[in-house]
């Protein structure tokens, strides 16, 4: 039906056939058939807009707390202190040491676990996340402020902390609310490991010296270089390691002896789970308690016998904005990207670890808008960079806590820490604070049958694993995080390329109960004689790891099926295709056997046989000639042009090689539309004879098979069913009788998909028998 729209007008002046392989809008006829409606911009470009109701779904996902609290009850209540009180008592010692390893002072880690408890709940999709200080985080601060200090001196350790806070909040703010939080699908699993490892490996060295009081370390330099150091410098161990070594022992025992007696006593294991999270607040007690009795009278640090914390400033002493000009962002620019990176791993892979512990499902585009906001008003009160913390994760959800609301109550723990235990702290030995540090990150470390399952699946992944630990052990744990990234993107590049395609044969396959084949037993096809076989398609080569003994038969002669591994793209299409010529050429022959009666007509590519030999041996010339080409194209989501390019040249290609008659292509299993409209527009999908009509070609006079469906109906049988393959209601002819496999809608049976894509199919099985019908009602020899 002619059109005159103005996109026709503008194909016109292009030079473009508005009528090409155009679809008349989606029409349904009596007989049940129906032809599709092509996918259009116009479509495509109103899927992209929003809407009324999405726009109220979207800021209703904003504050996801709204879904629960009108739910809370006091059994939530209950749970949520308990958990929110256990995991206070946790932080305050965490939050100060971990301070220190971020340059600040150990108020700075109070305020900024403040912030993350009190804002997080507000936005959270998880219940067990803290957000707060973190070993990792912390460290990765510490080393940007002391590479800043060094080219700008005149910066303050705080200004940097929390600009750096700032800014990292404001893009992962903007990721969130973009809705963008599937990048961080980008970062797989082995990178993570490789960095927690790394990392670990490296703060709990350089907490080494301060355990043992080990002077004129600085922990600051690449990790080998701390432990030899602290090597070369253990004669000059002070009194330091007495409560250093002893703290960390202790912290180690208490874990243990709480986990053997929660497992000899069952009934008591929820008691002794409180007893040992409780741990590092017991041993600061008691070393605060040692400390003060040894240190009496002392009011200046630099007096004690051994290194204590020092001065902590009650209250919020740093109020104010942030620092942000000119200056200060050009010299934290650089390392703006893995302070984000580092936000970004961590939050998101101890999010959707513990989601999927407990049954529950985050929204990464969500937690990111909670980091964002939470590292956007934590530098207004002092804070520094703050993440998801695992070991306070964990507590927290062994705990029993029951909803994000109970960040509140840790909230409320801090909070009495900064203002009425300030002075108490003072007598913290820093030695027991960095045994709490090497105890808390000992747990991010990989154990060894991780990186074994890690072997078992994927060797290759191994090696980025153990390049990213020993790149951050030997420069940095930044280098540590861009090494397993950028190896594990090239490795994904690289197996996309490389992505192997399999031609399958056809194999009938029985159901048989497991005892009739286990040990060996031999079961005849007479056996199963009376049971429905149902074709499969497996690999020729048997990569699949199927029955060597199994023998495929090639669907038809002349006929090849070729399933792509991980889809078909601009960068594997040439691979593929490749591999189809090569395998087709070789187990094929020319259509016309003498076309190169001369030696000199033939292609340089091609030469056949020497000199005086014959041109068409018996072996070639008993090869059956190319009929059909099926692509399974379950695992193609979408042809972008340079794939459809290829296929159209070797469709050419193909045709050249077949001539006089011309190879048919059938596609099984394409589930996007997209990707359809793409292959239409190449010419691919037609009846053969609106593809002579469009591309010049000889065409056949049959119209192809097509597969019929509805509901499940156990009395369906095959059935006859007149169908055609023309474009338009005004194309449907009776006569051409398809039979056909299917099930009834309402007593009549109905096409799954439109008649005007014939060469489209719902499975490989279809696609064969339309090909068998099609050389039936051409008459064409069977090789």
């Amino acid at each position: 039906m002619a059109q005159n729209t103005t996109g026709d007008r503008v194909k016109r002046f292009l030079g473009i056939d508005p009528e090409e392989h155009r679809l008349n809008d989606a029409a349904f006829f009596e007989d049940g058939s129906f032809l599709e409606e092509e996918v259009s911009t116009r479509e495509f470009v109103r899927s992209m807009l929003p809407t009324g109701s999405g726009i109220t779904a979207y800021l209703k996902s904003l504050f996801p707390f709204w879904n629960w609290i009108f739910h809370y009850n006091l059994t939530w209540l209950l749970g949520d202190l308990i958990a929110g009180i256990t995991v206070g008592f946790v932080v305050v010692p965490q939050g100060m040491a971990y301070a220190q390893l971020a340059q600040l002072g150990p108020e700075y880690g109070l305020y900024t676990s403040f912030v993350g408890f009190l804002l997080y709940w507000a936005f959270a999709t998880s219940k067990d996340i803290t957000i707060g200080t973190v070993a990792v985080m912390s460290t990765i601060v510490g080393n940007i402020i002391i590479s800043v200090r060094a080219e700008h001196p005149e910066l303050q350790p705080e200004a940097i902390a929390r600009s750096l806070a700032l800014i990292s909040g404001c893009v992962l703010l903007f990721l969130g609310v973009t809705r963008l939080g599937f990048i961080v699908e980008f970062i797989p699993l082995v990178a993570i490991g490789a960095f927690m490892t790394g990392s670990a490996i490296s703060i709990a060295a350089g907490q080494v010296p301060t355990l043992l009081g080990i002077p004129n370390i600085n922990n600051r330099e690449e990790t080998y270089k701390v432990i030899i150091n602290t090597l070369k410098g253990l004669p000059n161990a002070k009194l330091d390691a007495a409560m250093g070594m002893t703290a960390l022992f202790a912290l180690y025992f208490f874990r243990w002896i709480c986990n053997y007696m929660g497992n000899k006593y069952p009934s008591r294991r929820k008691t002794w789970f409180f007893v040992s999270t409780l741990r590092m607040a017991f041993i600061v007690i008691l070393y605060i308690l040692v400390s003060w009795l040894a240190n009496r009278g002392v009011t200046d640090p630099k007096k004690a016998k051994f290194k204590i914390l020092g001065t902590v400033p009650s209250g919020f002493q740093h109020v104010g904005a942030p620092r942000v000009d000119t200056e200060i962002l050009s010299a934290i620019a650089g390392d703006i990207p893995v302070t984000i990176i580092v936000l970004l791993i961590e939050h998101i892979a101890i999010s959707k670890s513990f989601g999927r512990v407990n049954n529950y499902i985050i929204n990464p585009s969500q937690e990111l808008v909670a980091i964002g906001f939470t590292n956007i008003f934590g530098p207004f009160l002092g804070g520094y960079p703050a993440t998801g913390s695992f070991s306070r994760t964990a507590i927290k959800s062994k705990a029993g806590v029951r909803t994000p609301l109970a960040g509140i109550f840790t909230a409320v723990i801090v909070l009495l820490a900064l203002y009425a235990l300030t002075s108490v702290f003072f007598f913290i030995p820093s030695a027991g604070l960095a045994a709490i540090i090497i105890h808390a990150v000992g747990d991010l470390i990989t154990p060894p049958r991780e990186v074994y399952k890690y072997w078992q699946t994927s060797p290759l992944e191994v090696v980025i694993f153990f390049a990213g630990v020993f790149v951050s052990i030997f420069t940095s744990i930044e280098n540590g995080i861009y090494v397993t990234v950028a190896a594990s993107g090239a490795v994904l590049l690289f197996r996309i390329a490389k992505s192997p395609g399999r031609f399958l044969g056809k194999v009938d396959v029985y159901a048989a109960p497991r005892s009739s084949v286990r040990g060996g037993a031999s079961v005849s096809r007479q056996t199963y004689a009376g049971e429905t076989s149902h074709p499969a398609f497996i690999p020729i080569d048997k990569s699949d790891l199927s029955n060597p003994e199994i023998e495929l038969k090639s669907p038809l002669p002349g006929v090849f099926v070729y399933r792509f591994g991980e889809g078909l793209n601009y960068v594997n299409s040439a691979r593929h295709l490749d591999v189809l010529t090569v395998h087709i050429f070789k187990h094929t022959r020319r259509t016309q056997l003498g076309k190169y009666d001369k030696i000199g007509d033939r292609p340089w590519n091609d030469p056949g046989p020497r000199r005086g030999q014959a041109t068409d041996t018996e072996e070639i010339a008993a090869r059956p000639t190319l009929r059909a080409v099926v692509l399974d194209f379950t695992a193609v989501n979408f042809l972008d042009v340079t794939a459809t390019q290829a296929l159209v040249d070797l469709r050419n290609q193909f045709n050249r090689y077949a001539e006089p008659d011309v190879v048919e292509w059938h596609f099984a299993g394409i589930a996007n539309r997209w990707t359809k409209r793409a292959l239409v527009a190449a010419g691919f999908g037609l009846d053969r004879i609106h593809a002579a009509e469009n591309s010049g070609e000889k065409g056949a006079e049959s119209g192809p098979l097509i597969a019929l469906g509805g509901a499940a109906d156990a009395s369906s049988e095959v059935a006859p069913q007149t169908v055609s393959s023309g474009k338009g209601a005004e194309d449907i002819e009776a006569g051409e009788i398809s039979p056909v496999s299917s099930t009834r809608v309402n007593g009549r049976l109905v096409p799954v998909y439109g008649i005007n894509r014939p060469f489209f199919h719902i499975d490989l099985e279809t696609a064969i028998k339309s090909i068998s019908q099609n050389l039936d009602a051409t008459g064409s020899e069977s090789n």
